[in-house]
């Protein structure tokens, strides 16, 4: 992997992989929810669907949408809280294709009026589908619970109301702000000739504009107590996610946090699949992901479990939460989970695009890039104590949080399971 810096500000990430097929180029822009006015709440999303609309090369979305299709390449583009990324993976001999098509549309996407009015409908059937999908809506409700009504708390998509208010000027003078070449990385892994790969990414993006970094707004936690939140729907089981706040991106012990995780719930033989599928037979899905960024952080269990099970399934939970905290783990899970990390890492990073957006959030979040066998070691590092002393740390009642959906009418009874 070698990184480069146009003169322009705009960063090249490229990672050669020897005997691969195919080529990921991927252009990741530090735009996303968390930059956004309360008013243009879902414009990083709603700018995303905007690029593949057509360009004076490519004037239609037919003709975007063909150039890759007729080489059998994967493309697409995704909007996250902090960034936002568009990707086109294609066979190896077709990377000067891929690249002139990703830098059509990330350069000369013209926005057209008609488009926006039709996209409209298209992100407010994208946001009916995820408040249709109990799992995907429970993750809204979660980071509304957890940041309430400041950007970290709002939806990724936005509202009905915010995207039907959204207009092309905002469109362009979110782009203008936002799209800037030190706020743009160019990440290509794969099957690539570093020196020409290095002169053409030159070629087309040296005409990326140098405006500076937007400015997102700080987060606010003032958290005192346990917290809860429950929307009431008539579902077949109650969703629930249940976590604690815990630490951001730059915070030393990020990767205890990740041997927490897998401890307690990241594969099949963890801690809590065992206690609330396998011995309890409470959930088909349960799982615990630890979430963090540039200022946010935290650790939750997601479970779907049966409406009249619901406060065994929430004790449960609770109770592995306060053990992990209390007693010390013992070697060989220690060394379980480690190894149970590093191996998923590995697979995932088999793949071109994979290793494209490795590199290209690192560079564009922490701007420090480590290579896979740099974060094994620092995973190796964590010992049975660190375990203990962070799990004392994020597993505490003012930390806590409960977001419910399904038809239960029990909220004083479930508010009362959250202590330590």
């Amino acid at each position: 992997m070698k990184q480069t810096v146009l003169p322009n500000g705009v960063r090249s990430i490229l990672t050669p992989i020897k005997n691969s097929k195919a080529v990921t180029i991927l252009i990741l822009v530090g735009a996303g929810s968390k930059y956004e006015d309360k008013r243009i709440n879902g414009i990083s999303h709603f700018l995303e669907h905007m690029y593949f609309k057509g360009t004076k090369k490519r004037p239609n979305p037919k003709m975007v949408a063909e150039s890759i299709d007729k080489i059998g390449g994967e493309y697409n583009a995704f909007t996250g809280d902090e960034y936002t990324g568009y990707y086109a993976k294609v066979a190896s001999h077709h990377f000067n294709l891929a690249l002139d098509w990703v830098s059509d549309i990330f350069l000369n996407s013209k926005l057209p009026g008609k488009e926006i009015a039709k996209e409209k409908g298209v992100i407010t059937e994208e946001i009916n589908m995820i408040k249709d999908h109990p799992m995907s809506h429970l993750s809204e409700i979660w980071m509304k619970l957890l940041y309430g009504d400041q950007p970290a708390g709002r939806s990724i998509a936005g509202t009905k109301e915010t995207v039907s208010g959204i207009t092309r000027k905002d469109l362009i003078d979110y782009m203008e702000k936002s799209y800037t070449s030190d706020n743009t990385i160019i990440s290509i892994a794969g099957s690539i000739d570093e020196k020409k790969t290095k002169k053409l990414v030159a070629d087309y993006f040296s005409r990326v504009k140098k405006r500076g970094k937007p400015i997102k707004e700080g987060v606010i936690e003032n958290q005192k107590e346990p917290a809860f939140v429950l929307e009431k729907r008539k579902t077949d089981q109650a969703h629930i996610s249940l976590g604690v706040r815990s630490y951001n991106l730059f915070h030393v012990d990020r990767y205890v946090l990740n041997v927490i995780e897998t401890i307690l719930g990241k594969m099949m033989s963890s801690r809590l699949f065992i206690k609330i599928r396998e011995e309890l037979g409470l959930a088909y899905y349960i799982k615990t992901d630890v979430d963090l960024t540039t200022d946010t952080g935290f650790l939750t269990t997601k479970a779907g479990v049966d409406i009249n099970k619901i406060e065994k399934a929430i004790k449960a939970i609770v109770e592995e939460y306060k053990k992990i905290s209390k007693i010390k783990v013992s070697e060989s899970e220690l060394k379980k989970a480690k190894e149970n990390i590093k191996g998923r890492a590995a697979l995932g990073l088999e793949s071109s695009d994979s290793q494209a957006i490795f590199y290209a959030t690192q560079g564009l979040l922490q701007e420090e890039i480590l290579t896979p066998s740099e974060i094994f070691k620092k995973i190796d590092q964590v010992s049975a104590q660190d375990v203990l002393r962070v799990s004392k740390d994020i597993f505490k009642p003012e930390k806590i949080n409960l977001a419910v959906l399904g038809p239960i009418d029990k909220k004083r009874e479930l508010k009362k399971l959250l202590t330590f």
